[in-house]
Formats: C-alpha cells, sequence, structure tokens
C-alpha cells in the first residue's frame, strides 16, 4: 500500500530508516540528515508492509514548470515488487495534477558502480531520458547524471 504522509515527523523519520538502511546510495550521514530534515516539508509517499515503511519517495518543486524526484528509497528485501514504480506512479499523478510540464531526477552516472547502473536502469525503465551530466556537482567519483521526462496531462 502507497500513502501520502502528512505528518512532517513521520517524513523525516521514513526517510532516515530508509536511507539509513541503504548505505551503498546513502552512505554519507551528513546527507541522510539533510534529505530527512527537507522532507518535512515536500511532499512524501511511504510504501507500507505490515512492519512499517519500507520505501519511500519525496517530490521537490524546482520551478513554475518542473518538478524532480527529490530522494527515494526501497529496502533492499522489498525490490523487485514494484513498489518503487507504485510510489513513482503517485509522485508522477501529484506532479500532473500540480501543474509540473517536466520531471527531472538525479543520480551517479551509469558505469561508475554496479547499483547505480540499477538505479540508472530503473530511471529510464520509467520513461526518463538523460539530460546531462554534471561531472563535479558532486563529485569526480560520482558524476551526477541528470535525468528528465515530460509530464503528460
Amino acid at each position: 500500500m502507497v500513502r501520502l504522509v502528512e505528518e512532517k515527523d513521520q517524513k523525516e523519520r521514513i526517510c532516515r530508516e530508509i536511507l539509513g538502511a541503504l548505505p551503498d546510495w546513502f552512505g554519507i550521514p551528513e546527507s541522510v540528515e539533510e534529505y530527512a530534515k527537507n522532507c518535512r516539508e515536500l511532499p512524501v509517499w511511504a510504501a507500507e508492509a505490515e512492519d512499517g515503511p519500507v520505501g519511500f519517495i519525496a517530490y521537490r518543486p524546482t520551478s513554475a514548470q518542473a518538478g524532480e524526484i527529490y530522494v527515494m528509497g526501497v529496502l533492499p528485501d522489498c525490490r523487485r515488487k514494484g513498489l518503487g514504480r507504485a510510489l513513482f506512479r503517485e509522485l508522477y499523478a501529484y506532479a500532473r495534477e500540480s501543474g509540473c510540464r517536466f520531471l527531472t531526477v538525479k543520480t551517479v552516472q551509469s558505469g561508475r558502480y554496479e547499483t547505480y547502473g540499477r538505479t540508472n536502469l530503473f530511471y529510464r525503465s520509467l520513461g526518463f531520458v538523460e539530460l546531462e551530466c554534471l561531472p563535479t556537482l558532486w563529485d569526480e567519483a560520482n558524476p551526477c547524471q541528470n535525468y528528465i521526462m515530460e509530464v503528460c496531462g
């Protein structure tokens, strides 16, 4: 089940817990804290199982015409079950209803690490296309691949 999370403390907690369980993608504690704090003010959806949240996604508007997948994560044991797609569908519908024309997402460029190769394939499977690579946005070892997609009304 995917639901919109309304309560700010809960958004922050879900983000921190899920990202904390994903050190191969989110291994810098300061970054996890920044994501968690910022999620308090953003639309956040959580995928839940009987034991609690197993994934989440957050949307951040970046301009009058665009927004981004600010951060998302699904616990390793819950992957390949459609949860990432279900989370994305909720974010996409929200973006469309909000008048967003373009969605973007940033990740580490494909070919650098196996884990990010799978991440890049996931975003491409959703319909994102490469917009640009920003080789020094994060650092030289982690070139930022920026993807974009048109939001159809």
